[in-house]
């Protein structure tokens, strides 16, 4: 685990800002401005990295740790020390990391040194899911469940995935699952990374209460940022399969081998384990390339200040009171208490009294007439 560490701690703040920058149509200016870095310092260090790679950003090596042209026993012996360091990746990853012998031939090196469960192999096939075509499209947000060993302190690891290249934005142990908790932490991650067109999360709190009032005051302060809010169907936890699949993968190689004595060592571990993701590990579904290679931050930058909600000017607009309530055409209509306080628009449709009800540029309900009483 010491060489696991030494390597994830090595990759972080710089070797993200590096492989961000080369993506296509990056904006340095507004990337420098979000990590805070100066052009001057950027492009210093781009030069170094363009030059030596990872070892012009002072980092670990990655120069291959065998060749071809060596004698079997040493490519044995290379891959043996590649597994050791990263002892949770199978054939197909260390491929990837190595450069060096294929697949095969390390999956038969790992067999013949007892390196495979063949039962927990078996769990882990390739699954090809959809993706949205560019990076912040669609981020999949949720909470980890703590592991039941880690006791003394309650945390609430707070995952959020980026739908087209698994890059993780956030990974953070947050004390609890209250608004305010998580819209702190969300408002770190927007001013870095930029805000997404669209979030899914599931039914729970604090983004969901039941199917007759989907929406709270998180997803409400969402809305407003600009992001459509989508939520699973109950009980179908495979609509979040990529957050749902870096839970597993956490769980894996993280939080079920470890013990973490408080809140900070965890958030440190947490912290070296996402760059390990992000940056190195290969992923099956982007052609053994790490999500890193995928990623780019979003145009969109979080605005300090939100603007008022523009509605087009045939929208009848009503406030939306204490309850939840609203009053249209004589009637008390409920619509959700997320948007206790806040002004909502009802729309015509084509069909006989119904009207869309929207809340900033997301639809959020439809109001049937004939249905009511």
């Amino acid at each position: 685990m010491e060489g696991w560490q030494k390597v994830v701690e090595q990759m972080a703040f710089r070797e993200e800002l590096m492989r961000l920058g080369q993506q296509p149509g990056a904006n340095i200016r507004e990337l420098c401005r979000r990590f805070n870095v100066s052009a001057k310092t950027y492009y210093k260090w781009r030069q170094r990295y363009q030059k030596d790679g990872s070892e012009g950003l002072n980092n670990q090596s990655r120069k291959p740790h065998h060749s071809p042209r060596k004698s079997s026993a040493e490519i044995e012996q290379g891959v043996l020390e590649l597994r050791h360091r990263y002892p949770y990746w199978g054939a197909r990853k260390l491929e990837g990391l190595s450069h060096g012998p294929p697949r095969s031939t390390i999956q038969d090196i790992l067999k013949r040194n007892g390196c495979i469960d063949e039962v927990e192999s078996r769990k882990h096939r390739p699954w090809q899911r959809f993706a949205h075509e560019e990076p912040n499209l669609l981020w999949q947000m949720d909470f980890k469940g703590w592991p039941k060993k880690q006791t003394g302190y309650r945390c609430e690891p707070l995952s959020i995935v980026d739908d087209h290249s698994r890059y993780a934005v956030c990974l953070e142990a947050c004390p609890d699952q209250q608004t305010d908790t998580v819209r702190v932490c969300l408002t770190k991650v927007f001013r870095k990374y930029g805000l997404p067109e669209r979030m899914l999360m599931d039914n729970g709190s604090p983004w969901g209460y039941d199917q007759q009032s989907r929406h709270t005051p998180l997803t409400t302060w969402l809305m407003r940022l600009g992001i459509r809010v989508s939520h699973t169907r109950p009980y179908h936890p495979q609509t979040q399969g990529k957050v749902e699949r870096f839970h597993r993968t956490l769980e894996w190689e993280l939080l079920s081998r470890n013990q973490f004595p408080d809140r900070k060592t965890l958030q440190g571990a947490l912290d070296r384990w996402r760059e390990l993701y992000n940056q190195l590990r290969p992923h099956e579904s982007l052609d053994m390339q790490a999500p890193a290679s995928r990623y780019r931050i979003s145009p969109r930058e979080f605005p300090e200040t939100i603007p008022s909600p523009e509605y087009e000017s045939n929208d009848q607009v009503r406030s939306v009171d204490s309850r939840g309530n609203i009053s249209f055409q004589g009637r008390r209509i409920f619509i959700s208490k997320g948007f206790r306080g806040c002004s909502i628009a009802l729309r015509h449709t084509p069909g006989d009294g119904i009207f869309d009800v929207f809340f900033f540029r997301q639809k959020v309900a439809e109001i049937n007439l004939r249905l009511l009483p």
